[in-house]
């Protein structure tokens, strides 16, 4: 019976016996070895067993929407690929995942070799047992992205604790052309850091040594594997701080963080990666070791090599040790929290900001109230205002904590004076100020109860700013659970957020390719700050010239003539 599967809705252990109310159209009678590609993460109850231990090898009992008829689930009805699958859906509070349609049979895998006994016992041997993964249970972690949006199957985790390890490992892969899924903390939102099919995955966790902090010209040198917040802590120590911040700071790698060129929360006061990052060292396809780790804030000697690996996302090498410039950690903070009635207003307050903060002016974040509602909702957290449409994060850091005050206070007055700002708060108490933090920060994690999200990263005017969320709630309608937006007035980024209870091909149909199509008429970018990954090579042209994107493609050709590193990412 040729039948093509749309979606497989809930899967349940075999404890859980069907019943009368579960209807007779869903159910169907399946061994879950015949799923072992597929995404099907999380469990429906606390007392599921774990259904994906062990390559998914311990049968069990399913329900698949398949029309209306019931069927045995085999090889031949699953679809073509099942490495890779977009976007997320419920799984908090005992809510059931959903397994979205295919959307990428047109990814075929690469002509790779697979992993093969003698590849592992390579791998032990300049490693050591305890950092080789190969089996299926140890390496799942490492195969789901950390919003469990996308899912590879990978059967090799390596994890180096040194570059030259890291040149061994990809001279040894490129010779028997064995592709590699680079990995740092895995917070990317693009599924740029994980396999999408049987890639080795090379994890940076354990190359985590801060080499140096120089307390003068206010220099650290680093590994990539050293987490984001961690650095920050130490910098404190030295009354320096990261010129980086980032919601998933507590789990991000600085490593990947350059790789993908991060933003953040702090790019108005101190601007993009590209100026921080005075040097780096990374290793090549072939396991050349490019020792490009400047401390200096003036090389002008030839081509900037190091600008080759920021941004790329592990296309062109992985990086290995990074030398950032780094600021002095501000005296004085200060956060406000503002409701305001229009998005007019919202451009207005940031005019405002900018002519009376002036230099002391860190963050302007923008969050609409239905996103403030994920937070509050699902979260609990407590709004320190009564409920407008538009909120407004503002944030100064400086070093003279009376000056601060008195600049704040008074764009705070002239905002209130002028009638575009209707209520507000203001503090620089610790506690405080992190609890505003937590009601953007909070956002991103939020959303995945409302069910499945698809999400958007886009730079855009800033006049033209929130005018896309407006277009999609008049595109989509009731069909969406939430369609909401927030992000960085300061430079133009926002996260547009469509949420709807599960993933169909029309909601998917009815947003893309639009979404990339609005934003390139608008001359704006369908990546501002997250990447391309694995979700957005065939929309790079909306943001992309064709000749830009062949020289993309050229130098992808000199520096990694197999393809080896991250295939299937960033390049159309």
């Amino acid at each position: 019976m040729d039948v093509k599967i749309d979606m497989i809705s809930k899967i349940v252990p075999r404890e859980i016996s069907p019943s009368s109310d579960v209807p007779s159209s869903y159910l169907v009678t399946c061994d879950l070895q015949y799923l072992e590609y597929v995404e099907l993460d999380v469990l429906l109850a606390p007392n599921a067993c774990d259904i994906f231990s062990d390559r998914i090898r311990h049968n069990a009992e399913g329900f698949a929407k398949v029309g209306g008829d019931s069927i045995r689930l085999s090889r031949d009805t699953l679809p073509p690929i099942q490495t890779v699958r977009d976007g997320v859906a419920g799984a908090y509070q005992g809510r059931s995942w959903f397994l979205p349609q295919d959307r990428y049979s047109h990814v075929k895998r690469g002509n790779f070799a697979t992993v093969e006994h003698n590849h592992l016992k390579f791998f032990r041997d300049l490693l050591g047992e305890n950092r080789v993964l190969a089996n299926s249970s140890d390496c799942q972690a490492y195969n789901v992205d950390w919003i469990r949006s996308v899912r590879g199957y990978s059967q090799c985790v390596l994890k180096p604790k040194t570059a030259q390890e890291v040149s061994e490992i990809l001279a040894f892969c490129d010779k028997h052309r064995l592709a590699v899924c680079p990995q740092g903390g895995n917070t990317g939102l693009v599924g740029g850091s994980v396999a999408v099919f049987d890639e080795i995955i090379v994890n940076t966790a354990l190359m985590n040594k801060i080499l140096s902090i120089d307390e003068i010209s206010g220099v650290l040198v680093c590994e990539a594997g050293c987490v984001l917040e961690t650095l920050e802590d130490q910098l404190a120590e030295k009354d320096l701080m990261m010129p980086l911040d980032l919601g998933a700071k507590g789990s991000c790698h600085i490593g990947g963080n350059i790789s993908t060129n991060a933003g953040g929360l702090r790019l108005l006061r101190y601007g993009n990666l590209h100026g921080s990052v005075l040097g780096l060292e990374a290793v090549k396809a072939n396991g050349e070791i490019m020792d490009l780790l400047s401390t200096l804030k003036k090389d002008n000697t030839g081509f900037h090599l190091k600008h080759l690996f920021i941004g790329s996302e592990g296309t062109l090498g992985i990086v290995t040790k990074v030398a950032i410039q780094c600021p002095p950690k501000p005296k004085a903070l200060n956060v406000s929290f503002l409701g305001l009635q229009s998005f007019e207003n919202v451009l207005e307050t940031f005019k405002l900001a900018r002519k009376e903060l002036g230099e002391i002016l860190s963050s302007f974040e923008l969050i609409d109230a239905l996103s403030l509602d994920v937070v509050t909702g699902y979260h609990g957290l407590k709004s320190p205002i009564t409920d407008y449409p538009f909120y407004v994060l503002v944030e100064t850091q400086g070093s003279n904590v009376a000056h601060d005050e008195d600049k704040m206070n008074k764009f705070l007055e002239m905002a209130m004076k002028t009638g575009v700002v209707e209520d507000g708060t203001v503090t620089n108490e610790d506690s405080k100020m992190k609890a505003i933090w937590a009601l953007r920060e909070r956002i991103t994690d939020g959303l995945l109860y409302d069910g499945y999200v698809f999400k958007y990263d886009l730079s855009l005017p800033i006049k033209q700013f929130y005018g896309i969320v407006t277009e999609f709630r008049e595109r989509i309608g009731k069909d969406a659970v939430r369609i909401c937006g927030y992000g960085h007035v300061g430079d133009g980024n926002i996260h547009l957020n469509i949420s709807v209870k599960e993933f169909t091909q029309d909601i998917l149909k009815r947003i893309e390719p639009f979404v990339y199509e609005h934003t390139s008429q608008l001359r704006g970018s369908v990546s501002a700050e997250h990447g391309i990954g694995f979700r957005k090579p065939k929309y790079m042209h909306y943001s992309k010239t064709e000749s830009a994107i062949n020289l993309m493609k050229d130098i992808k050709r000199i520096m990694d003539p197999n393809g080896i590193l991250n295939p299937y990412k960033v390049l159309p």
